[in-house]
C-alpha cells in the first residue's frame, strides 16, 4: 500500500512540475519556455549554471529557462517522464547518455561546439554512427578527496592500497579519539552510500588482471558470493568507527562543513565537494588520491566519464530555443565556470579551467581511468538497489552475503526487463 501511494505521489509531483513548465504542444502560448532538470546537487555549482542561465535570458528576449534540481528523486522522475514520453526540453544524462537516454535525445552533432569535444569525453557521447548525444559540461576524473591537514596531523602517507587506508583509517580515528571520522557518508541522500560500492567495485572486480570478471557480469555468468567483500568492509568501517555514527540520517550537506572544520578525512565525492567545503574554510587543505587497489600487485585507479552534460529531448516544441541554451553554454567563457564551479576538467578542447586538483591531474597523469562500475556492468535501476542495500547492511536488516544474493537477484531481475 505504502508502495502504492508512493508512486502516485511521484506522479502526482510529475504533473504538477508539467502544469508549472507548461511542457507540451501547448506551451507555445506562454512564449519560449525551456524545461531544463539536471542532477547537480553541490550548491555552488547549481548557482553558476544560475548565473549563465541568467545571462542567456538577457541575451534572448523572450526565452526562459526552467531549472529543476530533483536531488534523489532524479531518476525516478525521469523514468516516469520517460514512460509518459513527457520529457524535459533539455536534461542531464548523467552517465547514461546512449545506453537509457539515446532514443529520448536529438542528434547535436551538427552543432558548432560538437567537434570539440575532448578526445576522452567524445566517444563517450558519439556513437557508432556520429550522433552527438549531449553537451558535456565537465568530464569527470574522480579519486578519493582527502583532508591533507588531517593526513598530516595523524602521520598518515596517501594510501595506495585498501589495507594502507583501513590502517590509515584506524590510526587517524584512534589519533583522534573518535573526534575525526575517517569517511562520511549521508543515509538521508542515499546515492552517497553508492559511491563506496561503485568506486571499489573496479578495483575488486575490473582493474587487476587476475581478478577480471567484466565479461563474466556482461554474461550473466558472474558468481556473485565475489561482491561480499565491499559490504563485508563497509560494515566493518562503521563498527569500528570509521563511518560517521549518524550515517543513516545524516545530509550530503553536513559532509563539506565537517571537513572545513577538519573533522573528515577522506571524502568519496566530486571535487564539488571539497568547493563547498572551501566556501565554509577557504584554508581547509584538500588533495586527491587515485582509489587505491584492492588485490595484490595492482595498481590505484581513477574512475571517469560524464559527470555533468545537457541532451536535448528530440521531441521538444522547443527544440530550437534549447539548442541555442547549449550554445551558450559550450562558449569558452561559461565551459570554464561550470568546470571551475565543480572542479572538474573541461569537457570542451581549448578550455582551460583553473581546478583546484590541476597539480594532482599531472601528478597522476599516467593513473588508469576506468568507467563508473555500474555505467558498463549493471543494468538500469541497480543504482538505487546499491545504495538501498547499503543502509540495510548498517542497519544490520540484512548481512553481507545476504547483500550479494540480493544484488544476483536484482541485476537478473532488471537485466530481464531491460
Amino acid at each position: 500500500m505504502k508502495k502504492c501511494l508512493g508512486f502516485i505521489a511521484l506522479i502526482l509531483m510529475i504533473g504538477f512540475i508539467s502544469a508549472c513548465s507548461g511542457g507540451g504542444e501547448g506551451s507555445a502560448k506562454d512564449g519560449d519556455t525551456i524545461t531544463l532538470f539536471s542532477t547537480i546537487s553541490d550548491e555552488n555549482v547549481k548557482s553558476e549554471m544560475e548565473a549563465i542561465i541568467d545571462d542567456f535570458e538577457s541575451e534572448n528576449q523572450g526565452i526562459k529557462v526552467e531549472t529543476n534540481f530533483p536531488g534523489g528523486e532524479y531518476e525516478n522522475l525521469l523514468k516516469v517522464k520517460m514512460a509518459a514520453n513527457d520529457m524535459p526540453d533539455v536534461f542531464d544524462t548523467h552517465g547514461w547518455a546512449q545506453i537509457r537516454y539515446g532514443d529520448y535525445l536529438a542528434d547535436l552533432s551538427e552543432e558548432g561546439w560538437a567537434s570539440e569535444m575532448s578526445g576522452t569525453i567524445e566517444p563517450v557521447l558519439t556513437d557508432d554512427q556520429g550522433k552527438v548525444y549531449a553537451l558535456p559540461l565537465n568530464e569527470a576524473k574522480e579519486g578519493i578527496s582527502y583532508n591533507a591537514e588531517v593526513l598530516e596531523e595523524y602521520g598518515v602517507e596517501v594510501p595506495k592500497t585498501f589495507d594502507e587506508l583501513m590502517a590509515a583509517s584506524k590510526k587517524i580515528h584512534e589519533g583522534s579519539n573518535g573526534e575525526v571520522t575517517p569517511f562520511f557518508f549521508a543515509g538521508a541522500d542515499p546515492w552517497t552510500l553508492g559511491q563506496y560500492f561503485d568506486y571499489f567495485a573496479t578495483p575488486l572486480l575490473i582493474s587487476d588482471e587476475q581478478h577480471d570478471y567484466g565479461e563474466e557480469l556482461l554474461n550473466g555468468e558472474f558468481d556473485w558470493s565475489k561482491w561480499t567483500f565491499l559490504p563485508e568492509k563497509f560494515k566493518e568501517m562503521y563498527e569500528k568507527g570509521y563511518i560517521n555514527k549518524d550515517v543513516l540520517t545524516a545530509k550530503y550537506s553536513d559532509g563539506p562543513r565537517l571537513f572545513a572544520e577538519n573533522k573528515i578525512a577522506f571524502a568519496m565525492y566530486p571535487p564539488s565537494f571539497v568547493t563547498e567545503a572551501k566556501k565554509i574554510n577557504e584554508n581547509v587543505e584538500a588533495g586527491l588520491m587515485p582509489i587505491p587497489a584492492i588485490h595484490e600487485g595492482d595498481e590505484p585507479t581513477f574512475v571517469g566519464g560524464e559527470r555533468y552534460t545537457l541532451g536535448v529531448w528530440k521531441d521538444s516544441p522547443k527544440k530550437e530555443a534549447a539548442k541555442k541554451l547549449l550554445a551558450h553554454f559550450a562558449k569558452p567563457e561559461n565551459a570554464k565556470r561550470m568546470a571551475e564551479a565543480s572542479g572538474l576538467p573541461a569537457g570542451l578542447e581549448g578550455v582551460q579551467a583553473e581546478s583546484m586538483y590541476q597539480e594532482y591531474y599531472q601528478k597522476y597523469s599516467d593513473v588508469r581511468v576506468y568507467p563508473y562500475f555500474d555505467r558498463v556492468y549493471l543494468p538500469n535501476g541497480m543504482w538505487d538497489v546499491m545504495t538501498t542495500l547499503g543502509q540495510e547492511v548498517l542497519s544490520g536488516a540484512i548481512t553481507p552475503e545476504q547483500y550479494s544474493e540480493r544484488m544476483s537477484e536484482e541485476v537478473e531481475r532488471l537485466r530481464s526487463q531491460n
